[in-house]
């Protein structure tokens, strides 16, 4: 007895073994039917395995009721408990269908065509199955002896004794053997049509491919012929009117067998049969001879229509006549790319059949919806077609055979192909469970949760089966997209059409409305570029006309895919006979792809490529490692190195400088990857770790090259020791470890004489020091300058350019101002005497952590220096609302509240006294002085107006605070910030918002508001 208030045993157990109604389990657990094995552990074991487990006892319960005596009920218990293999496979199918349960109900011995269990029954084909509907005598009989072969192919396929194109190959065997019970029916009602004519029925779609659902038009062509014992008149040469004769009696019993299949019945319809695919289509006769058909073919056909005859296979009737179609026809199919406008013809129809879908079923067709089936079929099709014709390996009707020939031959990269067969199977595998539920024909995916848990399920599905399909489908279905839109629109594909036998030439006409398609905004200039590069007969050549497709179709997903086609062939001038070179292109991988989006993504990474094309090896070092940072150490000794040999300080200081072009066209590159993600690789998400990578790589890069030109300067003019200890301060985003592509680096210059040396002449030396960098760092040469920026220091431009530790100590006791002291939170030593850095360190402290914080009249006036730069500092004609710098809720705003909070807190917070913006944020949160959600909405505000400002860097290939004017441009950046295509609006719209919530924080945190 089960206390009240308290759930029984039983009800916990159903539970755990996945029923989600306990309650009528249980209750149907004490029917009568059940009660002999009620508690049998088997039974509620082998419930819990099934898909849906309350509609599998659901449907065991229906099946008990419905046995004709005691004698039928005890024996169909019996063998339930005694024998697994039924057990898995009957409670299988009732927990995956509900159609199929109906008929176990109302054909309860049925039941009995899964206790065999031997190995012919594993895999049957066509024989097998014609001798499991040869007792049907009419179209009833038949609907019931269709079901019951239906019931074994789905246990096996529930019970995972075949996959998916196992099953989708028995579902078309049964197909094709109940084509031949319909039409021996067609013809056993009609005699003396059947000896007037030869008929051939041909299979077509998914029943000729050997790759059929459980619920699906059968898609047939018929072809007639005169029967050759007619009777006189009926057959050679002898008169059309004869031939007339065994049309008409060919076309009535195509018709019946039409009918026998696809008509309503007490038992229900098998599925309809269509023959639509014919010449003409419904407005065509519904029969053709095969000269009729030939001639159609040659004069009338369509591309489509070609396309539909990949899929052809005679499969019931005079099977001869229907091999004679094939054949007959398969030179016309492998001809088809020949055709004028080929590949356009093929896309165009796919577009049209999206477009085609319902807004409100886009996002759950399965088949024809972005990324589903029909992307992976018109994919393969349009690749067989094009290679077929000179590869016979390529001419199967089955999908996933066709795929794995066409990876075999090298038409597909075998990477690709392993994804899309991996998704098809999954998709086609998601597609036979909602048909099989109901037995309906249908593509979409329920949007009811239980219906969605049953599918998961079925599917192995079992920790958290809706989360699970719904991330595995939207995976498989993007990773469709991604390899369709790779191979559908492989622009080179429409010139291999248009290929002569034996022929290896480019045609322009067609490649250049690929090219538009694409997105190239100049095709002739586009064309002139493929051209160049992939003609000829040179090894060079041959590799490019192999990456090009591939390569053409990754700069069409950037903002600017001619400035991706033109670098490219730059590149490939330069180092097109360099055998490395060659080999980068040939392997495809990682560096190809990497190679298209830097080449693509703006002017920056490839001004710096072009400057020295052999920086592209970065892109092919061992999955995308030759793309890590590398850090200042290793940065400090190979340009130290260089250094020392070299034989002057201005040779010294170019190779300084040249070290410094590779490592940020290795940091652009890295950072366009990171940002657009790659095929195999998706887009960094968290993109504060790619705004600190940045900052942090540039600045290093900046430090060494400092430290580098700093030795080869003292080296030259003093040997190896300067007259005078000297160090260099960081300041601003150089100090933070924030600089940007296009950042000055900010400095301080300190210096102290040794004890007894003339101070005149160590500020001369210190002074000269000085002097000589700037010069060497901006000599006009193939790398981008270092431009040094020392107006942070004392006095600014009217104060000396190098002073002794004593002096900044002297300024700073008298005459320093609160902004100073400001600037001082960013000072970091960063090359040249580490003591003296640390020194100065020491002296800046308490200005920059005042003792007790600030006073109320320093925080005022800290306000009223940042409100008056707003007013007068704002470019003239600038949105301030997209001004990344001055603008609200920009990187000032963001940068003096955190160092107010600095100056005030700083003294007591040993967390806040850092250079850095994002760690002071970070522990201005910890210690309680800002809310988690103030700080992340400035975190985030301060990290996208960075990466503003590094895109339009690396579009322009020029500094810029504020969003480029030119649509091009605007793009690409918001490509590199994640925006698709036609999304420009919604970018600004990102920045205003997140610009419009930080400068809220900024008026409560800095203003007081």
């Amino acid at each position: 007895m089960t206390v009240p208030g308290r759930r029984s045993s039983t009800f916990t157990r159903l539970l755990r073994h996945g029923f989600t109604d306990p309650s009528a389990a249980e209750r149907l657990l004490d029917s009568d039917e059940l009660m002999p094995v009620r508690n049998d552990p088997v039974l509620l074991e082998a419930l819990g395995a099934t898909a849906d487990p309350d509609l599998a006892l659901l449907g065991l319960v229906r099946l008990l009721e419905a046995q004709p005596g005691p004698t039928a009920h005890r024996e169909l218990l019996d063998t339930l408990i005694a024998a697994k293999p039924l057990r898995d496979r009957l409670l299988g199918v009732l927990g995956a269908s509900t159609a199929l349960g109906d008929h176990l109900a109302r054909h309860p011995r049925d039941w009995q065509a899964l206790v065999t269990y031997e190995p012919r029954d594993l895999h049957p084909g066509v024989e097998e199955f014609e001798r499991g509907l040869a007792e049907a005598g009419d179209p009833v009989s038949l609907r019931v002896a269709y079901r019951r072969c239906l019931l074994s192919i789905a246990a096996r396929d529930v019970c995972g004794t075949t996959d998916v194109a196992e099953t989708a190959a028995e579902l078309a065997d049964l197909a094709t053997a109940t084509l031949r019970a319909a039409l021996a029916l067609a013809r056993a009602a009609a005699p003396e049509d059947a000896a007037l004519c030869r008929l051939a029925v041909v299979a077509m779609g998914k029943c000729g491919g050997h790759e059929l659902n459980y619920v699906s038009d059968v898609d047939v062509i018929f072809v007639g012929e005169a029967a050759a014992g007619a009777p006189p008149g009926l057959s050679g040469t002898g008169g059309g009117a004869d031939e007339d004769k065994a049309l008409r009696a060919a076309t009535r019993l195509a018709s019946h067998m039409m009918r026998i299949c696809s008509e309503t019945t007490v038992e229900g319809s098998i599925w309809p049969v269509d023959a639509n695919l014919r010449p003409e289509g419904r407005n065509g006769p519904l029969v053709r001879t095969l000269s009729s058909h030939l001639a159609y073919y040659q004069r009338w056909a369509k591309t489509w229509e070609f396309q539909a005859l990949l899929k052809a296979r005679p499969v019931a009737g005079d099977i001869e006549l229907g091999e004679e179609y094939v054949a007959a026809l398969e030179p016309l199919v492998w001809k088809a790319a020949e055709r004028e406008n080929f590949v356009a013809d093929v896309q165009q129809m796919r577009r049209r059949v999206v477009a085609n879908i319902p807004a409100a079923e886009v996002d759950r067709e399965l088949k024809l919806g972005p990324g589903g089936l029909r992307d992976v079929e018109f994919a393969v099709q349009l690749l067989q077609l094009v290679h077929g014709r000179a590869d016979a390996a390529l001419r199967s009707g089955t999908t996933l055979d066709a795929l794995r020939a066409l990876a075999a031959g090298g038409y597909v990269g075998r990477a690709d192909a392993v994804q899309l067969d991996e998704a098809y199977r999954f998709l086609r595998s998601m597609e036979h469970r909602i048909q099989l539920y109901r037995l309906r024909r249908t593509h979409l995916v329920p949007e009811d949760e239980a219906d969605q848990r049953r599918i998961g399920r079925s599917l192995g599905l079992r920790v958290e089966p809706v989360a699970e399909l719904n991330r595995e489908w939207r995976r498989h279905a993007a990773v469709v997209r991604r390899l369709h839109e790779k191979l559908f629109y492989r622009p080179l594909l429409d010139a291999v059409a248009q290929l002569a036998p034996g022929e290896a030439r480019l045609s322009p006409e067609a490649a250049r409305e690929r090219l538009v398609a694409l997105g190239y905004h100049d095709p002739a200039a586009a064309l002139r570029h493929l051209e160049a590069l992939a003609s000829g007969v040179t090894r060079k050549a041959a590799i490019q006309r192999t990456l090009l497709p591939v390569l053409l179709g990754w700069f069409a997903d950037s903002a600017d895919p001619d400035a991706g086609l033109l670098n490219f062939r730059k590149v490939s001038d330069a180092l097109g006979k360099t055998p490395w070179y060659l080999r980068l292109l040939r392997d495809e991988g990682a560096a190809a792809e990497n190679l298209a989006r830097v080449l693509s993504a703006g002017r920056l990474a490839p001004d710096l490529l072009m400057r020295a094309p052999e920086a592209v090896a970065l892109l092919g070092e061992g999955d995308g490692g030759g793309l890590t940072p590398r850090g200042r150490d290793h940065l400090e000794q190979e340009i130290l190195a260089a250094v020392r040999r070299a034989e002057n300080a201005q040779q010294a200081v170019t190779v300084a400088r040249g070290v410094r072009r590779r490592e940020l066209f290795r940091t652009a590159a890295a950072d366009i990857v990171g940002s657009y993600g790659t095929e195999t690789q998706p887009a960094e998400a968290d993109e504060g770790a790619l705004v600190d990578r940045v900052g942090a790589a540039i600045s290093d890069l900046t430090a060494a090259t400092l430290a580098g030109t700093l030795r080869a300067v003292v080296r030259e003019g003093w040997g190896d020791t300067l007259p005078t200890r000297f160090a260099i301060i960081g300041m601003g985003r150089f100090g933070g470890h924030e600089l940007g592509y296009g950042s000055d680096a900010d400095v301080l210059f300190v210096h102290e004489p040794p004890e007894g040396a003339d101070e005149r002449e160590a500020a001369d030396a210190a002074n000269r020091v000085v002097s000589e960098m700037r010069r060497l760092l901006q000599l006009p040469s193939a790398d981008p300058p270092l431009l040094i920026d020392a107006d942070l220091r004392p006095e600014g431009k009217s104060g000396p350019l190098v002073r002794t530790l004593k002096s900044y100590q002297a300024y700073y006791r008298r005459w320093s101002l609160v902004w100073e002291s400001q600037a001082l939170l960013r000072a970091e030593p960063v090359a040249g005497d580490e003591e003296l850095g640390r020194r100065f360190v020491e002296l800046i402290d308490p200005l920059r952590y005042p003792a007790r914080g600030l006073g109320e009249d320093a925080v005022r006036e800290i306000r009223r220096l940042k409100a008056r730069m707003e007013s007068e500092r704002m470019p003239r004609g600038a949105d301030p609302k997209l001004h990344t710098k001055l603008g609200p809720g920009g990187l000032s705003d963001v940068e003096w509240t955190v160092q107010l909070l600095q100056l005030r807190h700083g003294w007591s917070e040993p967390g806040l006294r850092t250079t850095r913006t994002r760690d002071a944020l970070a522990a201005a949160r910890a210690a309680g002085l800002i809310s988690a959600d103030d700080a992340s909405t400035l975190d985030e505000a301060w990290v996208l107006a960075t990466r503003v400002r590094n895109a339009v860097m690396l579009v322009r290939g020029r500094a810029g605070d504020t969003f480029p004017s030119d649509g091009r441009e605007l793009a690409a950046v918001g490509r590199y910030l994640g925006y698709g295509d036609g999304h420009v609006g919604d970018m600004l719209d990102g920045y205003r918002r997140s610009a419009r919530r930080a400068r809220a924080v900024v008026e409560e945190l800095f203003y007081g508001a």
